[in-house]
């Protein structure tokens, strides 16, 4: 009889000791009877880390995995949730993030993002006060180069010029200038401008078509001026071509929207689906 309840001891105990044994090789850590499995682990460690680093990360992944499920664990027991608030707040925001997942899935298959160029010129002509600029721009090309260079006047020339050909010859010898920019059909902030052409903070009243020729103990410097825009003006509509592309897209989307949620209340309506009493 003695021998018996020994042996059932031993396989009670037996039994205790694979229940409570470590969790298999997938887990990374524990806490209670929750585990984070290395494939979570590995799911939130970014890539490329150096050995060191990796295992810093890791540790620091896996002590924050602990603190959320103990304070998790902490607060099941002691917050109570007697008038259904926290349920009701889960509930709203299960059913916003279903319906706004649902509506990015409309308008990712409906949403009409062509833009052409009339209908940004449509829409910057319609709203054009609104687009008042809180800085200068300016458009601009200009090269500032050493003052020992033997040919100055044949490349003041050559800026000057508005051939081509005269350009090409410029941008062929660009290597020889301390910096350039050739692109005078962009706007630029004068504010960027004057950061790179220092001489410009002593100017006064810088006009469009304005031809500029400095030389200081750093250089020489040429500058051409296409166009200015002071604060206040109207912005030029290549400067705002973003903006507007972003606010075109906005409305559609709001009409488009708008289109939808009619369509989806005559339907409701017109299936019995919806009565209002």
């Amino acid at each position: 009889m003695k021998l018996k309840f020994v042996t059932y001891l031993i396989l009670i105990l037996g039994i205790n000791a694979c229940q409570q044994k470590a969790p298999d090789a997938d887990a990374a850590a524990r806490v209670n009877d929750r585990y984070l499995s290395k494939e979570e682990l590995n799911m939130g460690m970014p890539q490329g880390l150096p050995a060191e680093d990796s295992l810093l990360y890791r540790n620091n992944f896996i002590k924050m995995w602990a603190t959320k499920e103990l304070l998790l664990e902490k607060a099941r027991i002691n917050v109570e949730d007697r008038d259904g608030e926290i349920k009701e707040l889960v509930r709203n925001y299960e059913q916003e993030l279903l319906i706004d997942r649902y509506r990015k899935a409309l308008l990712q298959q409906e949403l009409d993002t062509v833009i052409t160029e009339e209908d940004s010129d449509d829409y910057y002509e319609a709203n054009k006060n609104v687009y008042r600029l809180n800085e200068e721009l300016m458009q601009l090309r200009y090269i500032h180069f050493s003052s020992d260079l033997s040919d100055k006047k044949d490349l003041v020339k050559l800026f000057k010029s508005n051939n081509p050909e005269d350009l090409e010859e410029l941008i062929a010898r660009e290597l020889e200038f301390y910096s350039f920019s050739f692109n005078d059909s962009i706007w630029v902030s004068y504010r960027d401008v004057e950061k790179k052409l220092t001489f410009l903070r002593d100017e006064k009243n810088i006009k469009k078509n304005q031809f500029i020729q400095k030389e200081d103990s750093l250089g020489v410097y040429l500058l051409a001026v296409k166009d200015m825009r002071h604060r206040n003006d109207i912005a030029p509509k290549e400067y705002v071509i973003p903006t507007i592309q972003q606010m075109i897209l906005h409305k559609r989307k709001l009409e488009l929207m708008n289109e939808i949620e009619k369509t989806i209340m005559v339907d409701a309506i017109n299936n019995k689906q919806f009565e209002q009493y």
